[in-house]
Parts: C-alpha cells; sequence; structure tokens
C-alpha cells in the first residue's frame, strides 16, 4: 500500500526512509532473541529476589544462567514502560506516555524493536499483550510484527475486551477475531513456540515478543493452579502466586525446547518486568518504597534477566549499575550484530556492562503521565546511588534502599546537579508532549475504524469499571483524528461495546464469555438524546433507553478534526460520553 503524507510527517521519518536497511556482517549466524515481558510482577515476586513463599524454579534458572540487572528500571505503568522498551527511548520523547487519554501511541517516526530487527532480516512475532497503538497504522501487524497473535487494550478486562476471560480467551490473528481453546498465558506461549519452530524449520532467524498479560488483574488463575499458597497468604495474593507460578512453568517448557532443538546457546531470552509490585508487595517488596504507579522506587525498580550463552557471559552476574528500559534495545541490536543506520535511542548499550565492564557515567529520568499530562518534577531522576524525587527530595539508595531519609539539605550540589539535568531534559521534550498524535483513519487501510475511551485525549476512562460507571464527564472526551480519505463516513455512538449488542439504558455485559460474572458497579443512563460534534459542530439524534446507539452520517474532509459524541436526558442534561465510535466511511 502507498505511504501517505501524515505517516511520514516529520523531516527525520524522510530521512531514516531514506537511508539503507539494517546490515547483518557477514559469516556469523544471527542469534534469534526472544523478549518475555510480565504484567505487574514486582521486583519481590520471584524466589531468586527473596520471596519467602512463592517458588519460581525455572525463572530463577534463567536469571542464575544469565546476566542480573539488579537496579533496572521501567517505566511505572504499562504503555510507557512498553513504548520505552519498543523503542529506545522516554516515554515523553516517544509520545506514549500515559496508559489512556490520548498518550497509548508511539511516534510513527521511530523505529522500533520489531521493525529494526524486520529490517534485518528477521521474522517478527508478537504473542500476547500490545497497547502501542489499536487502529491502522499502529497496530502490532502495522508496526513491524509479522505475526501478531494479540489482544485490544492494557488486558483482558480493558474497556475494549469489556467481556473476555483468561480461560479461553478471545484474540486477534492479524485483523481476524478468533477464540484461544486454553488459558491465556499457555496460549500465548504455545503459539509462541509454534511460530518459532517453523521459523527453525525454515531456518530463519527470529524475534519473538511474548508480552503477557499476567499476573495482572482480575485475579483468574488456571484453576489447577489455585490454593497452592492458601496456608500462607490470602486468596488474592494466592491467585496472584498462582499466575506466576503458571508462568513459571511455561518458562521451563520453553527452555527444553530451545535445549531439545539446539538453540540454547545461541538464542538471546530476555525475562523482564514492565512495573514496580502490585498485589504482592504486601508480603515482600524487596524493601523497596512503593509500588505500581508511583515514582519512588518500588514503582518502577524490578527485574531484568538477560541470557546469551554464545556471549560468554558469567552465569548470574549481578549487574549494580542501574540501567533502564530504553537501554534494552540499543543491547539487544548490539548483541545480534545488528547496525541501526540513522536512528537514534536515548538509550544506550548495556552490554559492556554484561561483560563485566563500566560504562560511562550517566542520568536518566522515570517518569509518565498517570491519567493526562505529565507534571513537571512529577519524575525521578536516577544517578549512581542517588534518587532526586519530586525535584527536591534526595536519596542515597545504597544506604537507604526504603527511602526514609530525604537528605537534599546535606548534599545541595548533588541536589543542584540532578535537578539541572532534569530541566534541561523537559525543557526539550515538554513542547512535543503537550500536542496529541492524532488517531489515523484511513478508510483505505481499516474500514470501519473503531475508536473507544482510550483516544479521549486527557481524559482518563480505559476500564470496565469507568465505562460501568458512566465516567469521564458529562461528554467524556474529544478524540483528535487525521483523516486520510475524505468522504461521506457514517458515525455510529454506543454506551456498550459494539460486539456485546447491549442496549443504551441497559447494564450491558453481566458475565464474561465463558459466563464468568463481573461485579462491577453500574450506573444506568436514561439516554433520550445522541449528540455528535465535528470540530465544535453538534449534531443531535434522538434516543430511547432500548436502542443499541445512534447514527451519523457526516462529511468529512482529509486532514485533522476532532471528535466528540455523548449522550443527555432530551431536556439539556449530559448524561456521559460516548464510550465507543465506529466510523465507516460509506461507498460513493
Amino acid at each position: 500500500m502507498k505511504r501517505r503524507s501524515f505517516l511520514r510527517h516529520t523531516a527525520a521519518a524522510a530521512a531514516l526512509g531514506a537511508t539503507p536497511g539494517l546490515v547483518l556482517p557477514a559469516g556469523r549466524r544471527p542469534p534469534n532473541v526472544i523478549v518475555i515481558l510480565t504484567d505487574d510482577q514486582g521486583y519481590g515476586d520471584l524466589s531468586v529476589n527473596g520471596n519467602p513463599v512463592l517458588k519460581t524454579p525455572n525463572i530463577d534458572r534463567l536469571a542464575l544462567e544469565g546476566v542480573r540487572f539488579e537496579d533496572y528500571h521501567a517505566t511505572p505503568v504499562c504503555t510507557p514502560s512498553r513504548s520505552e522498551l519498543m523503542t529506545g527511548n522516554d516515554c515523553l520523547h516517544n509520545l506514549a506516555s500515559a496508559v489512556t487519554a490520548g498518550r497509548t501511541v508511539p511516534r510513527r517516526d521511530m523505529p522500533n524493536m520489531a521493525e529494526l530487527y524486520r529490517r534485518a532480516g528477521y521474522s517478527t512475532g508478537l504473542f500476547g499483550k500490545w497497547h502501542l497503538g489499536h487502529v491502522y497504522p499502529d497496530r502490532p501487524m502495522d508496526r513491524g510484527f509479522d505475526k501478531a497473535i494479540w489482544f485490544k487494550g492494557w488486558g483482558l478486562q480493558s474497556e475494549d475486551e469489556f467481556d473476555n476471560d483468561y480461560d479461553r480467551p478471545r484474540y486477534l490473528d492479524g485483523t481476524v477475531e478468533k477464540q484461544a481453546d486454553a488459558y491465556c498465558t499457555d496460549f500465548w506461549f504455545s503459539e509462541a513456540t509454534a511460530w518459532m519452530d517453523t521459523q527453525r524449520r525454515e531456518r530463519r532467524p527470529f524475534f519473538a515478543y511474548i508480552p503477557l498479560n499476567a499476573p495482572h488483574l482480575p485475579m483468574w488463575p488456571p484453576a489447577s493452579y489455585v490454593g497452592r499458597y492458601r496456608d500462607r497468604v490470602d486468596a488474592n495474593v494466592d491467585a496472584f502466586f498462582a499466575m506466576i507460578a503458571n508462568i513459571d512453568d511455561n518458562v521451563g517448557r520453553l527452555d527444553a525446547w530451545l535445549r531439545e532443538h539446539d538453540l540454547f546457546d545461541d538464542t538471546i531470552v530476555v525475562f523482564l518486568g514492565d512495573n514496580g509490585g502490585t498485589l504482592g508487595r504486601n508480603l515482600y517488596n524487596a524493601g523497596l518504597r512503593d509500588f505500581k504507579s508511583s515514582h519512588y522506587e518500588g514503582g518502577h525498580r524490578t527485574f531484568c534477566f538477560l541470557r546469551h550463552p554464545a556471549s560468554g557471559f558469567t552465569p548470574g552476574r549481578q549487574v549494580t549499575t542501574p540501567v533502564h528500559g530504553q537501554d534494552l534495545l540499543p543491547t539487544l541490536l548490539a548483541l545480534s550484530d545488528v547496525r541501526a543506520r540513522g536512528v537514534r535511542f536515548d538509550g544506550r548499550s548495556i552490554e559492556p556492562l554484561a561483560r563485566g565492564k563500566p560504562i560511562e557515567d550517566r542520568m536518566f529520568v522515570v517518569q509518565f503521565g498517570l491519567r493526562d499530562r505529565p507534571a513537571k518534577y512529577e519524575a525521578a531522576v536516577v544517578w549512581n546511588q542517588w534518587r532526586l524525587q519530586k525535584g527536591t527530595e534526595l536519596y542515597d539508595i545504597g544506604a537507604d534502599r526504603a527511602q526514609k531519609q530525604d537528605i537534599a539539605a546535606q548534599h545541595p550540589e548533588v541536589v543542584a546537579k540532578m535537578r539541572a539535568f532534569y530541566d534541561a531534559w523537559w525543557a526539550r521534550l515538554e513542547p512535543g508532549f503537550s500536542k496529541p498524535l492524532p488517531v489515523v483513519v484511513d478508510a483505505g487501510a481499516e474500514n470501519p475504524v473503531m475508536l473507544t475511551s482510550i483516544d479521549w485525549w486527557e481524559v482518563d476512562c480505559d476500564n470496565i469499571n469507568f465505562v460501568s460507571n458512566a465516567v469521564g464527564g458529562p461528554r467524556g472526551g474529544v478524540m483528535h483524528l487525521q483523516v486520510e480519505v475524505a468522504g461521506d463516513y457514517e458515525v455510529e455512538l454506543r454506551r456498550w461495546p459494539f460486539h456485546t449488542d447491549k442496549a443504551l439504558g441497559s447494564e450491558g455485559p453481566r458475565q464474561t464469555i465463558h459466563g464468568r460474572p463481573l461485579t462491577q458497579a453500574v450506573k444506568l443512563i436514561p439516554a433520550r438524546e445522541a449528540v455528535l460534534a465535528i470540530d465544535g459542530r453538534e449534531q443531535r439524534a434522538m434516543v430511547t433507553p432500548q436502542d443499541n446507539g445512534a447514527r451519523f452520517v457526516v462529511q468529512l474532509p482529509k486532514g485533522p478534526c476532532k471528535l466528540q459524541g455523548w449522550f443527555s436526558d432530551g431536556r439539556g442534561q449530559d448524561l456521559c460520553g460516548a464510550y465507543y465510535a465506529q466510523l465507516r466511511r460509506l461507498e460513493t
């Protein structure tokens, strides 16, 4: 398909497209690469890191056979962490800086891990959670993956996956909806292994990305794992640990497959977490302060193990130098002997650290936007043992792992240096992340286009609890769009997901696709009118609570526009935003 001008909207992108592709040096078989990312599993949720209850023998073995980055920092929540891993750039630089609020898509002029490996001749596959865009050109198969077994949203209970289930989940194979025949984690691993086996038999190097939705809420583990730890923890933690035990077993099966097919030595395996601790933190948090979503250490310090026997790393080496999620892409490219011509990263290769060698002294920033726009100084600056929090608090992690003693007054020169670094970093990035990256509406590539409340600009509404309780304000949020094909469009607004076929005034879905009850509270709306605003120009349609939604026909020119939809009671009282909008270009 012809690339459109909007998708080359910067000089940097045009320059990247003009440069030669990536090259592999001759005479060496390229290593395979597997990246396994777990969801909401904290640093302390592994027996190798000291958990007194949970047992993870297969993950522990991987750590002890590889390099353990003991001072590894992700970003404290899902999308920003993934965007930094995939692009090698700060989330405020790549623009995917929040889990919702229209800030979940990385810049399209920044090549990601899959695109770079594919340009180097690798087969590329994703199996599990994406959370970096749900419509063209931001879906995984648009962003470098030859094979994409995935689902939309942050998880199997997001606003898009409303009634999905961890057992035999609904998923997408590229653009085709299918249903799995196994528990979600087992399915992602089995699909990944089957795909890798095809690449092995066809003698193609592969990059496999396995981003799990476990052990993220809801606590729905495989039934056969429930109760293993019930005598020592409560039911919720037992379920959380059960999901991790299931992950551990899948890591063991993957390792056995690698050994069986003589791929163990020359396959790079990375196993890491996406943010700090969650459900298991009250039992054991490895002495870290706070948890997921916090800029204190417990919010972003997590585990990262890298194993590649052919590289000659000392097994079990523990690296204590601070490293960041954005360092992994340049590191993996270096280990694969892949050169990314014309591509710049905020991260740097930490291969020397894996070999016991130092790297240049540096600082880096951990920051994201929890619900909408990132706020200045809501961040952590990391420099060796120092942590600058909120621009004013200073902690020495080496002496005070739990960050109990603010020692800023004793070290004003350190505070001044770290704050100056942050101020320069912020000044460089702030102009870019203040502007929305619009959702592309390209009827030539995807028709219809389905939008959800995750696309509302700077309004937080991305899960079934928010949708059920009609949060997000009486009119919801504005969606910034870039229309690529001008024409007449049918725009349909709904309160509940299209696939559920539920009426506006109903309680919506009350159970999952397998009959598991959904227990969140529901706010009923007495809708009598639907309103569609395009660039502020409103159209209205009468509805009843028994209707599923309302349809409008509008003419959209090529270019940017703002779309907003909501429901009212017909007497001037706005009730809630239209959480779902479908745009279908009509044939002319």
